[in-house]
């Protein structure tokens, strides 16, 4: 089993609203020239988690933080009228990240949770995780 010490969210960004499938982002991904697509774990609108790349393999999704991390995006994180950074979760996709995270969390005892805009100059994804899911870090530090 790969040891995991971290546990990163990101958006999909794409626009509001707009469905996206791991096939979709798979696809993407390819085309920059990964061999799959770079998240664990994907969110859809309506809050099902869907797998993408195996979670024993190194992701594709934070540079230089891929080892011993998991990569999970949401679909959205847009604003559809001007393809700003937004935070776009549905309340599905809120209520579906939470339970998952706590999931997650125990699952990797002493893992830590982040934004992808701690590691890199990027808005993704598009809201503040340590202060959403304040909670559930102090639960698990």
């Amino acid at each position: 089993m790969r040891k995991i010490n971290k546990i990163i969210l990101h958006c999909t960004a794409t626009p509001e609203g707009r469905h996206t499938t791991v096939e979709d982002i798979r696809r993407w991904h390819k085309q920059k020239g990964f061999n799959d697509v770079g998240y664990h774990y994907i969110v859809y609108l309506d809050g099902t988690i869907h797998d993408g790349r195996n979670v024993e393999i190194v992701g594709a999704h934070t540079k230089g933080y891929n080892t011993g991390s998991i990569g999970i995006a949401y679909v959205g994180g847009i604003n559809s009228k001007d393809f700003k950074p937004k935070d776009t979760r549905t309340e599905e996709q809120k209520k579906a990240l939470h339970k998952f995270l706590v999931k997650l969390m125990s699952q990797y005892e002493g893992a830590t949770l982040h934004g992808h805009n701690e590691f890199a100059a990027k808005a993704c994804p598009s809201f503040n995780v340590k202060k959403e899911y304040n909670d559930i870090i102090k639960t698990y530090e």
